[in-house]
C-alpha cells in the first residue's frame, strides 16, 4: 500500500454533499469502524475537478450501517451488494423567518455507503454472482481501473492507494486493476467504460488494457442496451467526443456498439464535433453531438433507428435528433427564406437543438452564418411578434360553412403564410381574400 499526506488536503470538503459524507465517516468511526471516501470522488478531486457525488466505503456491514444511522434514515439501495443509502441529517428547526435574500439550501442526495467487499464469479459477464465482505485492500482489488481504486481518509488527509492509482493519475493513464482480460471477462461493460473514462478525462489507455479490449470487443454484445446507451451518452456529451469515437474504432467496439458509424464521413463529423457551440440550458449535448455525426451519414434516418434500438434512446431523443437532421440546413440558409417558411421552424419545440446543430455545421464548413444570425435575432422577438395568433382559424372556416377537405387545409396554410409575410394584416382582409379564393374555385 502506498499512503502519503498531502498539504493542502487534495479532496475539497466544503460542499454540502462532502460535509455530509464526512459526517457519515465520522459517525461510523465513532462506532469503531473503518470508513473512507472512495472511488470517483477521490479521483476527480485529485484531478482538480469538483466531484458530482461522494461515496463512502467501510468495514461495517449493511445491517450495521442501518443500525448506526437508524432504519428510518437509510435506504436499501443495493443491500445484496453491500450498498446502503444514508439520508442527510435533518435540518434543525429555526425561529428565523425566511427572507428573499436568504439562499436556498442546496439539496443533498443520500450518500451511498458500501461495505468493503470481494466479488465472486461473474457468470453472466455483467454482475457478480455473489459478494463477500472484506477489507479495504480487497475492495480496491475488485474495482475496474486503478484510478477508481483510491480511498481518502478525511481525518488524516491521506490518500490510500493499494493499486497504483495515483501514479496512473499523474501519468494520465487508464489501466485495469490486475489482468485486463480477467477484468473484462467479469464485466464486459468495463470495455466501454474504459473508452468513456479515456475520453472524458483525456487519458491514454494502457497498452495491455487496450489490447484486451480489442481481443474481447465482440463480447460487448451481452451487455444491455440501457447500459451501453448510458456510457455512449456520457462519451458523446463531453467536449472530446471525437476522441471517443476514434477509440471505438481502434478497439473494434464500434462493430457492435455503433456499426452505422462506418456510413458517416469521419473527416466531416470530426470538424462538426470540434465546432459544437456551448448549448443553452435544456439542450442535450448528447443529442447535438449525435445529430452532428449522423448529418454526415448517407443513411442518417436509418442509422438513427438502429441506435434507437441498440442504445434504448428515448422518444424525446429520437424526435429531437430527427428534427435537427431534417431542419438544420434550412436554418443555415434562413436569410434566403421567406418569413412564412422560417417562422414555423423557429417556433418548433426543438428549435434550440436544431439551431445548435446548424451553427456547428456552418462553422465547420466555413460558410456564411447570416442565416444563423437571422434565426437568433428573430428568436429574441416578443412572443406576440414571433408567433402572432392566426387571423382566421379552422373554427372560423367551419362557421363560414366551408367543409373540411383538401381546399380547407390549403386555404388555412395560405392564410397563415400571407399573414406572416405581411400580405394580410387583419381579419377583414383575410375574410375578403378567402371569399375571392372560394369564388374563383367554384
Amino acid at each position: 500500500m502506498n499512503s502519503s499526506r498531502l498539504d493542502p488536503p487534495p479532496v475539497r470538503l466544503d460542499s454540502p454533499s462532502a460535509r455530509e459524507a464526512v459526517r457519515i465517516i465520522r459517525t461510523l468511526r465513532d462506532h469503531g469502524h473503518v470508513a473512507y471516501l472512495a472511488g470517483g470522488c477521490v479521483r476527480d478531486a485529485l484531478l482538480g475537478k469538483t466531484p458530482k457525488d461522494y461515496d463512502v466505503a467501510t468495514d461495517a456491514t449493511p445491517e450495521t450501517v442501518r443500525k448506526v444511522f437508524g432504519r428510518r434514515n437509510t435506504l436499501a439501495f443495493g443491500a445484496a451488494f453491500g450498498v446502503i443509502g444514508v439520508l442527510p441529517e435533518r435540518a434543525q428547526p429555526t425561529t428565523e423567518s425566511p427572507t428573499p435574500e436568504s439562499p436556498t439550501p442546496a439539496k443533498v442526495e443520500p450518500i451511498e455507503v458500501a461495505t468493503f467487499r470481494s466479488d465472486g464469479a461473474y457468470s453472466d459477464g455483467r454482475r457478480p454472482d455473489s459478494v463477500s465482505y472484506g477489507c479495504a485492500a480487497a475492495d480496491a482489488a475488485r474495482r475496474d481501473f486503478t484510478i477508481n481504486g483510491l480511498f481518502f481518509d478525511p481525518a488524516t488527509e491521506q490518500i490510500i492507494d493499494f493499486v497504483g492509482g495515483r501514479d496512473d493519475l499523474w501519468a494520465r493513464r487508464l489501466r485495469t486493476i490486475g489482468d485486463p482480460h480477467a477484468r473484462f471477462a467479469e464485466d464486459k461493460l468495463r470495455m466501454l467504460r474504459a473508452i468513456r473514462f479515456a475520453t472524458t478525462l483525456q487519458f491514454d489507455i494502457d497498452a495491455a488494457t487496450h489490447d484486451a479490449i480489442r481481443r474481447h470487443a465482440a463480447d460487448i454484445d451481452v451487455v444491455s442496451g440501457e447500459r451501453i446507451g448510458t456510457e455512449m451518452r456520457k462519451t458523446l456529451a463531453c467536449d472530446h467526443a471525437a476522441d471517443g469515437l476514434r477509440m471505438l474504432g481502434e478497439t473494434h467496439l464500434d462493430q457492435s456498439v455503433w456499426p452505422e458509424l462506418g456510413y458517416a464521413d469521419e473527416a466531416s463529423w470530426r470538424k462538426r464535433l470540434a465546432s459544437r457551440p456551448s448549448v443553452p440550458e435544456g439542450v442535450s449535448d448528447f443529442v447535438v453531438a449525435l445529430a452532428l455525426v449522423l448529418t454526415t451519414s448517407r443513411h442518417a434516418t436509418r442509422d438513427l433507428k438502429g441506435l434507437r434500438d441498440r442504445w434504448r434512446l428515448s422518444t424525446d431523443e429520437v424526435r429531437t435528433t430527427t428534427r435537427a437532421i431534417e431542419e438544420h440546413e434550412a436554418l443555415m440558409r434562413a436569410d434566403e427564406l421567406p418569413w412564412s417558411s422560417l417562422q414555423p421552424r423557429l417556433i418548433d419545440r426543438d428549435i434550440a437543438t436544431t439551431l445548435a446543430v446548424a451553427e456547428a455545421v456552418a462553422v465547420s464548413e466555413n460558410g456564411s452564418r447570416d442565416g444563423i444570425r437571422r434565426c437568433k435575432t428573430a428568436l429574441q422577438r416578443p412572443v406576440h411578434e414571433l408567433n402572432p395568433p392566426p387571423l382566421l382559424t379552422g373554427q372560423d372556416l367551419l362557421a363560414m360553412n366551408i367543409p373540411a377537405g383538401p381546399a380547407f387545409k390549403r386555404w388555412l396554410h395560405e392564410l397563415r403564410s400571407k399573414q406572416l409575410d405581411g400580405e394580410l394584416t387583419d381579419r377583414n382582409e383575410a375574410i375578403a381574400w378567402l371569399d375571392r379564393e372560394r369564388n374563383t374555385s367554384t
